[in-house]
């Protein structure tokens, strides 16, 4: 299934799966491929996901082969600044503390139109220049078309998917209707807005109980509460309205939960499942991240190859429904008559060192490295698509 090719940028060789969007002869030929990419790694953001960004982006860049890439670290502090960072940056425990103040290079802004442009505040180069971003943005302000749009119009190739996949993917509930109308399988739910008159009853009489209360537009498990009655859903929804002005409430599927990484662009690819064993109430975030007795990753899950085939054409398919590109996650709820529901999708992935996403990649014969490579490779590829249709516009 791997098979081994030599690229013009590369020192060494490295594998090229048939989950990239092209031949392979043709990705060979790619002249716009620099020799040595010069890779900038977004990290932090406005987020509630800011310290799992950071987490990300540092295991990002221990397993980014340093021939290949020359990486450039920016910085996104909570309150929205950029800063070209040093490396050493992520020898802090926290970043956000006033000792990380030495870390940082210089104030830095990405320029419109500018190819890969970026403007210092400081230093002898007021400008540098970089090839390729990495946005290891996880949530609002990141993960939500915003600094997609915001690359797409600095022109730079960037991984992951574009505006509309993303803005659509961080939306639970607009992820879910597009999924609905798309035929997917899909728990009930409703949508609810800061300023609705939620009717407690209606809500109990189309949900049942417990019900899952959710941010619309958050990951990470941030903000997620389960509700067994009137009381327990009013303070959920207190604390969810919290992170978002749209809130999701779910109907409890009680099942095995799944997770699926897909890989590509037009011709994406899905890994084989894996599965989370929780062993507190749900997959909350102190579940995910602070208390690692409290679930089990298991990679792969323990399924019948037809469930295995059922659960990995559902994941293609919910990436391109959504329109995304790159890369994704997409979670499933198994339940025990062997009937599945999508859950949500997650287009830029957790890569940390307990992340699901790498996990299930490395079963596919992708270590970290490898799968870096091949996703600038996808940015690179869809670059080079639409400004060969921006070209054809003239």
């Amino acid at each position: 299934m791997v098979e081994q090719y030599k690229l013009p940028f590369a020192t060494e060789r490295f594998f090229i799966s048939d989950l990239t969007n092209q031949p392979v002869s043709a990705m060979i030929k790619m002249k716009y491929m620099p020799k040595k990419i010069k890779l900038a790694i977004l990290f932090g953001g406005k987020s509630a996901e800011h310290e799992i960004s950071i987490k990300s982006a540092k295991n990002i860049y221990n397993a980014l082969n340093k021939k290949k890439y020359f990486p450039y670290l920016f910085w996104i502090s909570k309150s929205g600044e950029w800063y070209l960072c040093k490396d050493s940056i992520f020898s802090l425990e926290d970043i956000n503390n006033n000792s990380a103040r030495q870390y940082l290079i210089s104030r830095a802004g990405f320029l419109p139109g500018g190819k890969g442009s970026v403007f210092l505040e400081k230093g002898k180069n007021k400008k540098i220049k970089v090839d390729a971003v990495f946005p290891i943005l996880h949530g609002p302000f990141g993960e939500d078309g915003s600094i997609q749009g915001l690359l797409r119009i600095s022109d730079i190739p960037f991984v992951g998917s574009g505006v509309l996949g993303s803005a659509v993917g961080m939306d639970k509930d607009v992820m879910k209707r597009l999924l609905i109308q798309a035929g997917l399988p899909v728990g009930k739910y409703l949508a609810i807005r800061k300023n609705d008159t939620a009717n407690i009853k209606r809500i109990e009489k189309f949900l049942g109980w417990p019900i899952f209360v959710k941010p619309a537009s958050l990951g990470s498990s941030v903000g997620i509460s389960k509700a067994s009655g009137k009381n327990e859903l009013v303070k959920a929804m207190k604390l969810a309205f919290q992170y978002d002005n749209k809130i999701v409430l779910e109907k409890f599927l009680e099942g095995r939960e799944i997770e699926c990484a897909v890989l590509g662009n037009e011709k994406a690819k899905a890994s084989l499942p894996g599965e989370i064993k929780v062993y507190s109430d749900f997959y909350s975030y102190k579940t995910k991240y602070l208390d690692e007795k409290s679930s089990e990753l298991v990679y792969p899950a323990k399924l019948s190859q037809g469930l295995i085939k059922k659960i990995q054409t559902l994941a293609v398919r919910t990436f391109k429904t959504l329109e995304c590109e790159g890369l994704s996650r997409v979670d499933f709820f198994l339940k025990k008559d062997g009937s599945i529901f999508v859950n949500e999708i997650n287009t830029m992935p957790g890569f940390t060192s307990i992340s699901m996403y790498p996990k299930l990649m490395e079963l596919m014969g992708y270590d970290n490295s490898v799968l870096i490579d091949n996703l600038i490779e996808l940015a690179f590829s869809r670059y080079k698509r639409e400004k060969r249709i921006s070209i054809r516009g003239k």
